[in-house]
């Protein structure tokens, strides 16, 4: 079993046989009898068997309190699973050491409901955090912030804070974040729950886009009208079970 969560330290070579190995792996998640259960016996997920190859939109969809958050966690590896095995491009994640998971998020972006934004810092500098914590070069940071800014159309406010932004646009910034380390996954966790129609056609646009361009994308949405009017595939969540998968 090969480990495609390395050091940015590792030799040129290795890294040129790892992305070789990469090229060839088509399952990009695999979810295998997994359960997970918190404390006081309470089931967030049941026996949860699933897998989502290289390429794919997937919808995770579901009520409220369904577990659309906790799958997307164990994905991350925020959260571990009680019973079960979850792998990210072939790698048992329960496997990983401690030092790895950074390399692991490195590859994977998280988009949130509520933006996480850094509200004492300007649209720019939220998107250049997520590069500055990898110690990513100045000049590689302007390059691609140019490039995601100018992408999503947000160029012209890039000197502006969080809260001079409206919902639509703070959830692009955030979308942003997540893209500007060219993850090969992005994890979009009710993307649009706080945005009116337009904005969020916006943004279910913008993710159709980033999937054409070849990044697999797994969107948890409660809102079956929405998941109905974009032809992808649908994992519906009912009783922290997979009730139904089209």
């Amino acid at each position: 079993m090969y480990n495609l969560f390395i050091s940015q330290a590792e030799p040129v070579d290795s890294l040129v046989d790892r992305f070789t190995i990469l090229i060839m792996i088509t399952l990009m998640i695999t979810f295998e009898n997994v359960t997970k259960v918190y404390q006081k016996d309470w089931v967030a997920l049941q026996d949860i068997s699933f897998f989502i190859e290289k390429g794919e939109f997937v919808f995770i969809n579901g009520p409220t309190g369904a577990g659309k958050s906790t799958l997307l966690k164990l994905i991350y590896k925020e959260e571990e699973p009680t019973k079960g095995t979850v792998k990210v491009m072939d790698q048992n994640l329960r496997f990983l050491k401690k030092k790895q998971i950074p390399h692991l998020r490195r590859k994977i972006g998280v988009i949130f409901q509520d933006f996480k934004l850094l509200q004492d810092r300007t649209l720019e500098e939220n998107v250049a955090f997520a590069l500055e914590v990898t110690d990513t070069s100045p000049r590689d940071i302007r390059k691609k912030l140019m490039d995601i800014l100018t992408y999503l159309r947000l160029s012209h406010k890039k000197f502006s804070f969080p809260y001079q932004l409206s919902g639509g646009e703070q959830q692009k910034v955030a979308i942003a974040r997540a893209l500007v380390r060219d993850p090969y996954i992005l994890l979009a966790d009710e993307p649009t729950g706080n945005l009116d129609e337009k904005s969020s056609q916006e943004i279910i646009d913008v993710l159709l886009d980033i999937n054409y361009k070849g990044t697999t994308v797994l969107m948890a949405t409660h809102n079956l009208k929405l998941v109905q009017k974009v032809n992808k595939k649908v994992l519906i969540i009912e009783n922290n079970k997979i009730a139904t998968e089209a």
